[in-house]
């Protein structure tokens, strides 16, 4: 079993419920920060797996994120396709707030 490997990727006081965020960091692929209007938090890839627009640049409405470019949907809790054209998933990071930042769980470097 792995242990968790927290890595703040962005300052929490900067969200905006409903407001997607890209982010860069290093090491990984852009990511889209979501703060729901609920209080939930995902992190997913940003890039849509159809057009490669930036989801950050889409639309929130209740779990699901749209494309802007061609009207996609992911579900940002599991990142499946929920409605076309996309079809092939996002990844999803689990997330938590940790002293006021964003962290995601990315995998432990090889010793």
């Amino acid at each position: 079993m792995s242990e968790l490997n927290w890595r703040p990727i962005y300052e929490a006081d900067f969200l905006e419920a409903g407001a997607p965020q890209r982010v860069v960091v290093e090491g990984l692929p852009p990511l889209c920060v979501v703060q729901l209007e609920g209080g939930g938090l995902h992190v997913v890839d940003d890039t849509c797996t159809h057009g490669q627009a930036s989801l950050a640049d889409g639309f929130v409405e209740g779990d699901e994120i749209e494309c802007p470019w061609h009207n996609g949907k992911f579900c940002l809790q599991d990142g499946r396709a929920t409605s076309g054209p996309a079809s092939d998933p996002i990844r999803v990071y689990a997330s938590r707030v940790v002293d006021g930042k964003v962290c995601i769980d990315v995998p432990a470097p090889a010793a």
